[in-house]
């Protein structure tokens, strides 16, 4: 699953095969912008913000994509087979004389203005993976809100850019609070800040994310997808339920052994104090 630490390989990967050279083919495959011709203009740069990439180009445009839950861009040399999906789920077809870099499966695809980008990700939050990363802004947007359950709070991209599922998850279990614990029952929120940080930095080098620090396969990943599994840490069957606002729910994954429980309802309206319904 794309998350902050993927894209911001991703935009790496596509500075270096497509930055200082011109483009000889390009093809968006959008209804919007499938007439717009980039043929001939040199890519400027590919940055990443929080979970969205920005290829800037000659003649100030940008762009903008996100790829969503199972979003991708592959880049080929030249010649090179593709591989990344069937052809009708290419969404964007980018190419130089030497590499090729195609977009499968991106929810969002669309060409702005460079001076115009600030409409499209100046909501967001701090990036964790920024140069720019600002920890003490983070903490004070995480905690504006402090009812507000700490998983719904990791995935708000406006309180903290670059977190997703998999490691809004992963960071309750490290802090040993369930998902919907309230922000303000944290006994130190900066440090779960700054665990968020260090994992996706840690992370954004390696093709398969780890947040147990083991590299074997179904090895990596503390709680995420682990449902009725037994913890690694204490051997309880994790658990798992939605979480989020009701436009936005998503599936949290907890361990009910390791994770302090506040005196607050469970995911699915169970009582305080009692198990929520197994999903």
């Amino acid at each position: 699953m794309p998350e902050g630490d993927t894209v911001w390989r991703t935009a790496h990967e596509l500075h270096a095969a497509l930055a200082g050279e011109p483009l000889v083919r390009s093809d968006l495959r959008v209804p919007r912008f499938a007439t717009a011709d980039l043929t001939g203009r040199r890519t400027l740069d590919v940055t990443p913000r929080g979970k969205h990439l920005l290829a800037r180009l000659e003649g100030g445009l940008t762009l903008h994509s996100h790829l969503g839950m199972d979003g991708s861009w592959r880049v080929h040399a030249a010649g090179e087979r593709r591989r990344g999906g069937p052809e009708h789920q290419i969404r964007a077809v980018l190419a130089t004389a030497a590499h090729t870099a195609v977009g499968y499966r991106l929810p969002v695809l669309e060409l702005l203005r460079t001076a115009e980008e600030e409409r499209i990700v100046g909501h967001l939050g701090p990036d964790l993976l920024g140069p720019d990363w600002d920890a003490g802004e983070a903490l004070r947007r995480l905690l504006e809100r402090p009812e507000r359950p700490v998983g719904e709070a990791l995935l708000d991209q406006r309180v903290l850019a670059g977190i997703g599922n998999v490691y809004r998850s992963e960071l309750c279990f490290l802090a040993r609070r369930v998902p919907w614990a309230p922000v303000g029952t944290l006994p130190a929120p900066e440090r779960l800040l700054a665990l968020a940080h260090r994992l996706l930095r840690d992370n954004r080098l390696r093709l398969a994310r780890s947040t147990t620090g083991r590299d074997r396969r179904d090895h990596r990943l503390w709680v995420y997808g682990r449902e009725h599994r037994p913890c690694r840490r204490c051997g309880t069957a994790v658990r798992a339920g939605e979480l989020g606002p009701p436009d936005a729910l998503r599936i949290a994954y907890w361990c009910p052994g390791c994770q302090v429980e506040p005196e607050c309802a469970e995911p699915g309206g169970a009582e305080p104090g009692r198990p929520a319904p197994e999903r």
